[in-house]
């Protein structure tokens, strides 16, 4: 039975907040080590069912009681629940009738009946742990189960998905089904007024983005800040004190846990406020003037792995022998040095259509594990205002951070923590010494139909694109629809240009072409199309396939560069042969390719030399393995400095007596 904390705890585990919230666990790296590769083994060896299976028998048996059930007959009989969940807490028979009820509901509504598998997965999910599916098993109305569960138990339920089309597509389609069992339903979209954003977050369930979830958090924690420094006499008091936006934290189920508690938990979350700088706009150019002159391999170096630059005793030399303008940033070396830097990195490390696109006259980041557009983000330190020198663009305010915390640090905070991926397997054993959950793998419903056709490795980036498009012209000749995955916008849009030249009609879905992407995924199923995308890919779409497409061999995935995780290769392959259709996927990629210039350079060059195609394809098979692999423990470690930095920090502030 799932323990039951009651409703303003506070203890040793949980914060002192005006909601409950439970204390982020500190613990050393041996801990952590230790039970990284615990989890690992225990997933790769598999973990017991029988508990789930047990619990599961219970929800099948109780078909027959509720199908015969009217509407408001099952209303009758989820509220009856309410009770029997706050003073009993999630017991198997309890979580069974709450399970059973919420599998009629959506059979009424949606007309999908859950299968025993996505029953078993939202058994996990109830339990605290992460929980594998593979792509296309229905992870969504598998969340479902348990946010009915912990709803009806008077505890507020947070579904975080990646983007606002997918929270927004969520909540519209489950949210009938919730209403119907007397839950009600919220939903967080950014740009949102603050009393509907108040009114979302006091429903039953609250769907929501990452990204504005812990941003309201932070708000709430500014709030609360000055809230106390009003009443220990520290500050003015502004008038009517705000009440805080969240009512607790206290379950969240993460949609696509990989992509938000991994691949986004290098970069930490800040609100910050506007800071005027007079002397600010001079010393950009200025930085910029000297950074253009400075000679790379000589006067510094490009550190591709950390995307770092170093400065060499040479250039530390030249910059300060520059006719600098006397103002103070010139006259502290470190200051100007790091000043310096920071150009360089505009100018050598962050390229347009790659790391960023130029939108009605500004710089906007693109995130590089989803393809997307993030307007409201900026580079810290000065940099994004290099970057906007550098383009020509007006340079904005730099901004001063008010308050930041990690996505780490954050999702430990709640008293309940779940989460979903089709890929989660390779970071079991991170996920566990972070967060204290474990991985559990659901099998398909249907056997997978999913074909490899293995990989080809061209020397030149030129030829693997030329293989690329005739490879798209070719399978969408015989009818069957194509999914090819870029990197970046470039990569993209000149694939683009090479499919217009072999008429070969297509569309792209890239971060400067994406309002309709929901629409253009679920459409990229129809006989004979062609669909270039970045990263995102629809992640959490389902790709439905046209009539006969799948007796004809099903979607076909072309992946065109082997990305910095095996892991997030799988996610592109996933979008073909979903719930037991038949598809297939290659790579088609370069021994020019990032991945390989970052993490095997020198290798790579070799290989480019070797004569004969077998030798450079078998070459390519090793490198992707050896770069993967290097890159996948640098960007673990790169999280580990993070969160390391994060606990520093909130250790710093608690001692200060003031809250992140």
């Amino acid at each position: 039975m799932l323990r039951q904390p009651g409703h303003g705890v506070q203890t040793d585990e949980f914060l002192l907040s005006p909601y409950l919230e439970r204390r982020a666990p500190r613990s050393n790296a041996l801990d952590r080590a230790l039970m990284s590769a615990a989890e690992t083994v225990r997933v790769r060896w598999g973990g017991g069912q029988r508990q789930r299976q047990a619990t599961l028998d219970l929800v099948l048996a109780l078909d027959s009681k509720y199908t015969s059930c009217t509407i408001d007959e099952l209303r009758d009989h989820a509220l009856a629940l309410r009770p029997q969940l706050l003073r009993q807490g999630f017991t198997p028979s309890l979580v069974a009738q709450a399970f059973a009820l919420a599998r009629e509901a959506t059979s009424r509504h949606a007309g999908i009946r859950h299968f025993p598998v996505q029953i078993l997965g939202g058994l996990a999910l109830l339990e605290g742990a992460f929980v594998e599916m593979q792509t296309g098993e229905g992870k969504t109305i598998t969340a479902l189960l348990p946010a009915v569960a912990v709803a009806l138990s008077g505890e507020a339920v947070h579904i975080v998905t990646v983007n606002d089309y997918l929270a927004a597509r969520d909540a519209s389609i489950l949210g009938p089904i919730f209403r119907s069992l007397g839950l009600s339903v919220g939903l967080i979209e950014s740009g949102q007024e603050l009393a509907a954003r108040r009114a979302a977050y006091a429903c039953d369930i609250t769907y929501c983005t990452n990204k504005e979830l812990v941003f309201d958090y932070l708000k709430d924690r500014i709030s609360i800040r000055q809230q106390e420094a009003e009443r220990l006499g520290l500050r003015r008091s502004g008038g009517r004190a705000q009440a805080p936006l969240l009512r607790g934290l206290h379950f969240a189920i993460i949609d696509e846990a990989d992509s938000i508690l991994i691949d986004e938990a290098r970069t930490p979350l800040i609100i910050s406020a506007e800071r005027f700088d007079e002397a600010m706009e001079t010393s950009i150019r200025v930085a910029l003037d000297i950074a253009r002159q400075l000679v790379p391999d000589r006067d510094f170096v490009l550190l591709e792995q950390d995307r770092l630059i170093q400065l060499t005793e040479r250039g530390r030399e030249i910059i300060a022998a520059f006719p600098h303008a006397t103002m103070g940033v010139w006259q502290s070396r470190r200051a100007r040095e790091e000043l310096i830097g920071k150009a360089l990195t505009a100018l050598h490390v962050f390229h347009r259509d790659e790391h960023y696109v130029i939108a009605e006259g500004k710089i906007q980041i693109v995130d590089e594990y989803t393809g997307r557009v993030m307007p409201d983000r900026s580079w810290e330190k000065g940099l994004h205002q290099l970057v906007e020198a550098k383009e020509g663009c007006a340079l904005t305010a730099p901004r001063e951070s008010l308050a930041q915390i990690t996505y780490q640090r954050f999702f430990q905070r709640y008293v309940r923590l779940a989460g979903m991926s089709g890929t989660l397997a390779e970071i079991a054993g991170e996920l566990r010494s972070v967060y204290g959950l474990s991985t559990v793998r659901i099998p398909t419903n249907r056997r997978s139909r999913r074909r490899s056709l293995g990989s080809r490795t061209y020397r030149t980036a030129a030829e693997k694109w030329a293989a690329v498009a005739a490879r798209a012209r070719a399978v969408s000749a015989s009818g069957r629809p194509v999914l090819i995955g870029t990197q970046t916008v470039h990569d993209s849009e000149h694939l683009a240009r090479l499919l217009e030249q072999e008429g070969v009609p297509h569309l792209v879905l890239n971060a400067r072409q994406d309002a309709d992407e929901g629409e253009a995924i679920a459409a990229a199923g129809q006989e004979g199309r062609v669909t270039v995308a970045t990263n995102m890919a629809g992640r959490g779409t389902d790709i439905a396939l046209g009539a006969g497409i799948s007796d004809r061999g099903g979607l076909h995935v072309i992946l065109t560069q082997f990305h910095d995780s095996l892991r997030i290769d799988r996610q592109l392959f996933g979008r073909a042969g979903r719930q037991g259709d038949r598809g297939s996927y290659e790579c088609i990629v370069s021994l020019e390719d990032d991945v390989f210039g970052r993490f095997t350079p020198r290798l790579a060059h070799a290989a480019r030399r070797l004569p004969g195609r077998a030798r450079v394809r078998g070459a390519g098979w090793l490198l992707k393995r050896l770069a993967q692999s290097r890159a996948e423990r640098h960007h673990a470690r790169v999280r580990r400095d993070v969160l390391r930095r994060d606990e520093q920090l909130e250790r710093i502030l608690a001692f200060s007596g003031r809250p992140d």
